[in-house]
Parts: structure tokens; sequence; C-alpha cells
């Protein structure tokens, strides 16, 4: 992705980019995705892995064409649960990222995918490999956008305080600073206002200690 954003000073503000990160971004700006507010409130549910919501965006390396990701983020906790990435944006590409959300033995039978009605979440191929792992599928209403606000609200953060910082020159710059947000900043120390100001992996942690107490 191309762009810049200042860095912020309070503690939610992204790591510093390391050495071979991608190029700091500076007056050049040759792009940047639209912007697309979602008014609205996501809906929280109680238990953790339980509810998904899911979206995929594309991000702009400087050489060698688009790089689509696609997220689950767990609706109680806002952890990324799982993440994927590629030149396209084809129904496996969101199939593997709900693999890894799958992979770590948190979904718990009859959890929740909820996503827009993009072609890639609507199809039937989709809908059988939900079925396979005993995830039921929900799409946002017609005509209501910010049905699926958590969503969004991720790409946003992740664009702002981080990768509108660089002008990355080829997919593996751009993957790599994507991996280094999710993995070594959002879910472990990002603080969310909408959960005490503790971490997503705080809030997961607890809550399933909490189930496994009870």
């Amino acid at each position: 992705m191309l762009g810049r954003t200042g860095a912020r000073p309070d503690a939610r503000a992204g790591p510093h980019p390391g050495p071979g990160a991608g190029v700091p971004a500076g007056h050049h700006r040759p792009g940047r995705l639209p912007r697309h507010p979602r008014p609205g409130r996501p809906r929280l549910h109680r238990h953790p892995a339980g509810h998904q919501a899911g979206r995929r965006r594309h991000l702009h390396p400087h050489l060698g064409g688009l790089l689509y990701l696609a997220t689950v983020i767990d609706c109680h906790s806002k952890a990324v649960l799982g993440w994927a990435m590629a030149d396209h944006y084809r129904t496996e590409l969101v199939a593997d990222a709900i693999r890894m959300a799958a992979g770590t033995g948190l979904l718990q039978s009859g959890a929740v995918f909820h996503s827009d009605r993009g072609s890639n979440y609507t199809s039937d191929e989709f809908g059988r490999f939900l079925t396979g792992l005993g995830i039921r599928r929900s799409v946002g209403r017609t005509g209501v956008c910010w049905d699926n606000a958590m969503a969004e609200s991720f790409f946003t953060v992740i664009k702002n305080e981080w990768l509108h910082r660089f002008v990355f020159t080829t997919r593996a710059k751009a993957k790599s600073q994507v991996f280094r947000y999710i993995e070594g900043f959002y879910n472990r120390r990002r603080l969310h206002s909408a959960l005490g100001y503790r971490p997503p992996l705080e809030v997961l942690n607890e809550a399933l200690s909490t189930q496994m107490a009870a």
C-alpha cells in the first residue's frame, strides 16, 4: 500500500519500522486506497471464537501488482485469529484465512462467520467449505454497509497506524509488514477502548480461562 500517516504518540501507535521493511513514505504519494467510512456499532458477543467477522482488502505494492489480505476476527476479543495474503481475491484466499483460524483450535462448533455480500462469501463453494468446518454463514443486509463495521475498522486501523508509513517496492515487503503488525503488535499490544484498554489476546485468554474454570 502506498501513502503515509503520521506516527501516533499514544499507546496505540505501532512499532517503529525496521531496516529493509520498505521505503518510508515521503512527499511522493503515488496512490492510496479510497476511504469508506462505516458508521455504526459493531456487535460484540460473549463467547470467544463463537462469532467472527471477515473481510478482504487489497494493498498496493509499488512494483509487482496488487496484494490482497483476508482476515478472520473474533468478535468477542477483536483478535485476528486467521489471515491470508495472495495476489488474487478468489474464494481460496478467504478459505486460507479461515483454515488458519480453525487451526488455532479456538473455533467453537456452530461458530458464525459474518461478512459482506461479496461473491467470495456468497458462492456455493464457500458455503460448502464452511459447512465442512461446522461454521455457519452470515452476510450483511443489502444496502447496510455498516453491518460489518468491526472488520472495516480493523482495515482502517492497519492502514492508518502502519501501512501508510511505507511505499512497498515488492509484495514480500508488504507481507512482512502485515505479519509484523498483526502478530507483533495488534493482537498482543494494541489497546482497545471497547476492551477496557486491553489488547485482544489478553481478553481472549481471560475468556478462555473462565470457560475452562466453569
